[in-house]
């Protein structure tokens, strides 16, 4: 098992930024992948970032030099750098997380934001 508990959502004004966290915990949490999808008012879930347990990232297009997606294994946390946001990041924020020995994936809570002035 796995537990994925996300903070650092909130109100921010267009042009304003924000950082998530994401800290794992479990038995079966391990040197995985993780990141961070998120699902816009109305709309499917959709990636926004991931890094995988050696450090190659990958983002959406439509968040790529506004975000930045950082890990620091020895506190099993996941962050989301959140720049130059829009009213179009509107969205609920999921951690994510895949163990790969055990082909499963985990997601957090989610911790919602609101870019709106």
């Amino acid at each position: 098992q796995v537990q994925l508990v996300e903070s650092g959502g909130g109100l921010v004004q267009p042009g304003g930024s924000l950082r998530l966290s994401c800290t794992a915990s479990g038995r079966d949490f391990g040197s995985g992948a993780m990141g961070w999808y998120r699902r816009p008012p109305g709309k499917q879930r959709e990636l926004v970032a991931t890094m995988s347990g050696g450090g190659r990232t990958n983002y959406a297009d439509s968040v790529r030099g506004r975000f930045t997606i950082s890990r620091d294994n020895a506190r099993n946390t996941v962050y989301l750098q959140m720049n130059i946001l829009k009213p179009g990041d509107t969205a609920i924020y999921y951690c994510w997380y895949r163990n790969i020995r055990l082909e499963r994936e985990y997601w957090g809570q989610g911790t919602p934001v609101t870019v709106s002035s």
